[in-house]
């Protein structure tokens, strides 16, 4: 029988309609219907949800996916963690690259790729990032059009900043809210098309026999009813796992790496997981209080004209990159302020100054308008004193291994896109590039996938050997709220925190990677005594459940971490400074016998453009801004 759903915004029976591109293929009406029933088995009770496409997260990576499906004519069913529209793109505040040539009408999509490539020191897949700066600035033309206010210049084109490491202005920006006003778009084009979506879900296990999947097990964080989603085609984009590390740019119970653990257990392959960003500037220090330490100070700060000086007052950038300065790659900054603190000329706590105070105050509040609202809420007036900032875990180059013209992960019917997987970024992200991943790879993606529902089969009802895994995790849900050992799932994730900042930091080494991993074993058996407080709607309950996928994605990183004897954009190993030649592969991970096993992969070459792209040696100019 059809039952309504506990989430009031779920699709129902009712909430079935054609999308706004007319409906599919004769024969296709039932493939595209989201259909609700309730299951009991013994004293299990749950809801089978049976759509077409199970898109897994909802910022804009998932969204964009989900409205290339629907104006295609699929009705995917998009879940969320969180409240529909509240994702980490949000966060994601400085701007989104686009070759426009707005401002400079030199720059091309080749120049944009070769500055991403040389920021990703050769290790990206030069397919994903050709494909990226190729299709931004049709993307971004479209996000206006759906409604973006991009700023714009006096003639009315859209307006471009500079970012690190890059070699023209070519980031686009919404003041220094661009991921918030990218992500409203994007839902309110969804809400256009009537896509269901279902909020405050948590995906815990993907049904896979490892050559397939057909489908999804997790639990209403609301209710902690169990829901068994029915499906061919599986789309990843529950984003990164920096916030394994104590400090992070992320909400806590956001990015832990839960889209990685989930495809490596259904037979996917994991790549460049020793890859972390770690962001110049987080905040840190008690004046800003202990809820704000890592959050971040966007990079469009630095691209105004902001200004690092340590504790002496010496604008310390001058002896790093004398050319470049502050808007050096994030790598390179990061590592620069880590060495003035660990050389006794950082703060009390730890960090340096930011400095945006020189500009004219109301070009300040112009540009940064939500960096002035947030550091006045804190007492600090930033158009008059600088900030205190430190380096920030804020981004994950690593993740699930794409073909990135399909999304295909090598599992038949699993996709992933955005921070999920990796391949765009290399050894280091180049700024702005991982809003511009979102809409590329997300069009490019959700068309495939749309393409693929098309040719397939009717998706069928549970059998019974899709209903006994179901089940059996269920089970597993119920043991693990009843939990009432001694540790807490919060303690061990602040321990892993901890373990992840000194042993697999800015500045590693093999001594403290094997410290790392043997640590990491001490952790794994202490979950044995875990203790989850107040049951299966509790913050307790998803910190637990979280806690499994953290593990197995910081045992990954530092096994490649490890295995990576070089130093290569942010992954800096004091025992071998330099880069290697021959470790320009990629590192790909795999769990195929229940252990993780490595093994090396060639990168590939680009293409004519971007090799004379890379030839010419184009370079930010960074003194214009002075």
């Amino acid at each position: 029988m059809t039952a309504t759903p506990s989430d009031s915004h779920g699709p129902t029976a009712g909430d079935r309609r054609a999308t706004s591109r007319g409906r599919p293929p004769a024969g296709l009406e039932n493939r595209i219907e989201t259909d609700i029933d309730s299951e009991s088995a013994g004293d299990l009770e749950y809801e089978v949800v049976t759509t077409p496409v199970l898109v897994i997260g909802a910022g804009a990576a998932g969204a964009r996916v989900a409205i290339e499906l629907a104006e295609a004519g699929i009705e995917p069913l998009v879940i969320g963690k969180r409240d529909h529209g509240d994702a980490h793109t949000t966060w994601a505040a400085g701007g989104v690259n686009a070759a426009l040539g707005s401002l400079d009408p030199d720059d091309d999509w080749p120049i944009h790729a070769a500055d991403t490539l040389t920021e990703g020191h050769h290790l990206n897949d030069p397919d994903a990032v050709e494909l990226t700066a190729r299709e931004m600035p049709d993307r971004i033309r479209e996000l206006a059009d759906w409604g973006v206010p991009f700023d714009r210049t006096d003639d009315g084109d859209i307006n471009q900043r500079y970012f690190g490491a890059q070699s023209y202005r070519r980031t686009c920006f919404v003041g220094d809210r661009t991921g918030e006003a990218m992500l409203e778009t994007l839902i309110d084009r969804a809400r256009d098309l009537e896509i269901p979506h279902r909020e405050n879900v948590l995906i815990t296990r993907l049904l896979s026999d490892g050559r397939r999947v057909d489908g999804a097990v997790g639990f209403d964080m609301e209710t902690g009813e169990g829901l068994l989603f029915r499906t061919n085609h599986v789309v990843l984009a529950a984003g990164g796992f920096s916030a394994l590390y104590h400090r992070h740019s992320s909400r806590d119970d956001e990015n832990n790496g839960d889209g990685q653990a989930l495809a490596l257990e259904a037979g996917a392959r994991l790549l460049d997981l020793e890859f972390v960003q770690f962001h110049p500037t987080g905040m840190v220090g008690e004046r800003y209080g202990g809820e704000w330490d890592g959050r971040l100070v966007t990079e469009a700060v630095r691209g105004d004209g902001g200004r690092l000086y340590n504790a002496d007052g010496e604008r310390f950038m001058e002896r790093y990159s004398p050319e470049q300065m502050e808007l050096d790659a994030r790598d390179v900054v990061a590592r620069a302020i880590a060495r003035e603190v660990r050389e006794g000329r950082g703060t009390e706590d730890g960090g340096v100054f930011l400095d945006i105070s020189h500009r004219d105050p109301e070009y300040v509040r112009e540009r940064l308008p939500s960096m002035v609202e947030r550091f006045e809420s804190l007492g600090v007036d930033i158009t008059e004193e600088p900030m205190t900032v430190a380096p920030t875990a804020h981004y994950t180059m690593g993740g699930v291994d794409i073909d990135f013209r399909t999304g295909e992960t090598g599992v038949e019917g699993l996709y992933a896109v955005g921070e999920t997987v990796a391949g765009v970024h290399g050894a280091n992200r180049l700024g702005g590039n991982s809003l511009a991943e979102t809409v590329a790879i997300g069009n490019l993606v959700g068309d495939h996938v749309a393409s693929a529902v098309t040719q397939a089969d009717e998706v069928p009802s549970v059998t019974d050997g899709q209903r006994a895994l179901a089940e059996r995790e269920f089970r597993a849900h119920r043991a693990l709220a009843a939990a009432d050992g001694t540790v807490t799932p919060r303690a061990l994730l602040e321990d892993l925190g901890d373990l992840l900042w000194e042993h697999a930091g800015i500045l590693r080494d093999e001594a403290g990677l094997r410290m790392g991993l043997e640590k990491l074993e001490e952790l794994r058996e202490r979950t044995t005594d875990l203790r989850v407080d107040g049951g299966r709607t509790s913050k307790s309950f998803e910190y637990a459940v979280d806690l499994s996928a953290s593990l197995t994605v910081a045992e990954a990183m530092l096994r490649t971490a490890l295995e990576r004897t070089e130093s290569r954009g942010a992954h800096y190993r004091t025992d071998y400074p330099e880069t290697d030649a021959d470790w320009r592969v990629n590192l790909v991970v795999a769990a195929d016998t229940g252990e993780l096993s490595i093994t090396r992969r060639g990168v590939a070459e680009p293409s004519d453009p971007v090799r004379e792209a890379l030839a010419e040696g184009y370079e930010l100019d960074y003194h214009h801004l002075e």
